[in-house]
């Protein structure tokens, strides 16, 4: 049995193109796929490590200090508390406390204690934490506000993101770095804020999106040789 093949140039040439370009588009994301599992592993590392001073989480690079734990000790500003509206767990309305925290070695931070429901908001429906205090939590990034974000409530200290910048700006405080402590679960006297609300979750489609584009690559070349094979093109003889 001899395969007869008489490919169209043009046709062939433009195949030719269009797969290259498919698998490499594959080839990409499955280098993508193992970054992203990468990054999953060093975080996952970040959380379980021993809580670091914050002089040592200072001296680190942006990368190696997200997701970390941190250890602060010193007293929470609580006569300045902001609020972030989100959704909670059961995506119901509640508000992120976010208060400043004056460390034993001069320096602020915000502190995102967790957490409370609107009926929770006034601080006067909460117990707050006095005296010398010790916090460990998670140094975040947060992301910042978007162009659709609604402008801040200034009057009830209610923001729509965690503005950093402009809380900051708004207590006349300078932070120590602009970074955000997440609080951990360790209950707070009376119940509220709900801390320990730090969410760990990287969307890793890239192996889906390898398979998709391989898959294109390989549909591409079936439909190529069907072409030739119905017009007589291709054959076995």
């Amino acid at each position: 049995m001899a395969i007869r093949f008489r490919p169209y140039p043009g046709f062939t040439i433009a195949t030719l193109v269009m797969t290259a370009i498919l698998i490499g588009l594959g080839v990409w994301q499955l280098e993508r796929l193992q970054w992203k599992l990468g990054l999953i592993a060093e975080v996952n590392g970040h959380m379980a490590a021993p809580p670091v001073s914050l002089a040592a989480i200072l001296k680190m690079r942006a990368d190696e200090a997200q997701y970390r734990r941190v250890s602060l000790n010193g007293y929470f500003d609580n006569s300045a508390e902001a609020y972030v509206f989100t959704t909670g767990p059961d995506g119901e309305a509640v508000y992120h406390v976010l208060t400043p925290f004056k460390t034993d070695d001069g320096r602020t931070m915000l502190v995102d204690r967790g957490y409370v429901p609107k009926d929770k908001l006034d601080p006067a429906t909460r117990v707050a934490p006095e005296g010398e205090t010790r916090v460990v939590g998670v140094w975040r990034v947060p992301d910042a506000p978007g162009a659709f974000t609604p402008v801040a409530d200034l009057a009830h200290r209610i923001w729509y993101a965690r503005d950093l910048a402009g809380i900051a700006a708004a207590d006349q405080i300078t932070l120590a770095a602009p970074v955000l402590i997440e609080a951990g679960p360790a209950p707070n006297p009376g119940g509220w804020p709900k801390g320990g609300q730090t969410v760990v979750s990287f969307r890793n489609q890239h192996l889906s999106y390898a398979i998709t584009w391989f898959g294109l690559a390989a549909g591409l070349i079936g439909v190529y040789l069907a072409y030739h094979m119905s017009k007589g093109r291709l054959r076995w003889d």
